[in-house]
């Protein structure tokens, strides 16, 4: 009798094919696919921030190209030196904290309101989210000649109706006329994103706590801002990230003035780099301001991350 061969279905084969390990993506190697993109990236954010580091131990001076070498950490030391380094890291924290509480209480409030139906509702909501599409240059721009003119805007005009005199906003409460455009630009921001929260509500939840006898206070307090509480900490998280870096404004309306009244840490990075020529210098505040924003968001991550998983 002839021996009949072992067929490829059989014990042994079954047996190697139930050690074989299935990757992700069904098999396929994904690193060279990935590969292209990632190191582009990596290359995008590390040699900026390697220049950054180097210069920031030099001297470099672009009047004087005469004025190089290492510095070590003498541009540091000048910074931390300098009362200007201070001032603007107080004028950046109260913009941030100031914006953001301003732009979350409102925004709870008007998405709250703009949840309950009223006629023009949809128009109503286009108005609302609009400013944010706004440029933050053209939003400056608006504000400084349009709206806060002591001259000829509109706030002197109405002021000038009433009978009061005009009042130079620039001037006489600079850092307050900068942080009302910045909530102009942000508070349709954070109305969406609640907004958004309050649409994914259960109705039945709701109606169940009218039908208990709740007022509106009652369900906006018990209800509806735990519901949104999510959303708030993503809202704070976007925002601080965005106004630690707010420059344009700034530069349009007051240019840091009256004297630091307004610089905050980026513009002092600006006015060191390019009005200065002090380049080592500006880039040692650039390395103070990369090691804070990557503590607010390493801070901002986990409480997020952690508040999601609730």
């Amino acid at each position: 009798m002839s021996a009949t061969p072992m067929s490829a279905g059989g014990p042994a084969a079954s047996g190697a094919s139930a050690k074989v390990v299935k990757r992700p993506g069904g098999g396929v190697r994904t690193l060279p696919l990935l590969a292209p993109s990632v190191g582009l990236l990596l290359i995008w954010m590390i040699v900026p921030l390697a220049m950054t580091l180097f210069f920031a131990f030099r001297r470099y001076n672009l009047l004087n190209p005469m004025i190089h070498g290492w510095a070590g950490f003498r541009n540091f030391k000048y910074l931390f030196q300098d009362p200007a380094l201070l001032n603007s890291l107080m004028i950046s924290v109260i913009i941030v904290v100031g914006v953001i509480a301003i732009t979350i209480i409102f925004g709870t409030i008007l998405a709250a309101v703009f949840n309950q139906p009223f006629r023009g509702q949809g128009f109503a909501r286009v108005l609302m989210i609009s400013p944010f599409f706004v440029m933050p240059t053209v939003s400056a721009l608006v504000w400084k000649n349009l709206l806060l003119d002591p001259v000829d805007g509109l706030v002197a005009a109405i002021f000038r109706m009433l009978g009061l005199q005009p009042v130079a906003w620039f001037s006489v409460f600079p850092l307050g006329s900068i942080m009302a455009i910045l909530c102009w630009e942000w508070l349709p921001y954070a109305f969406l994103i609640l907004f958004t929260a309050l649409q994914s509500m259960d109705e039945e939840q709701l109606e169940a706590a009218r039908l208990d006898g709740a007022s509106a206070i009652d369900i906006f307090l018990n209800i509806q801002l735990p519901h949104m509480s999510r959303a708030i900490s993503v809202t704070i998280m976007i925002e601080m990230i965005f106004l630690l870096s707010v420059f344009a404004e700034i530069y349009v309306t007051t240019a840091g003035g009256p004297g630091y009244a307004t610089t905050n840490l980026t513009f002092l990075i600006y006015q060191r780099a390019l009005l200065a020529f002090n380049v080592g210098g500006a880039s040692a505040a650039g390395v103070i301001a990369i090691v804070l924003a990557n503590i607010v968001s390493a801070f901002l991550t986990r409480s997020v991350g952690k508040r999601l998983e609730l």
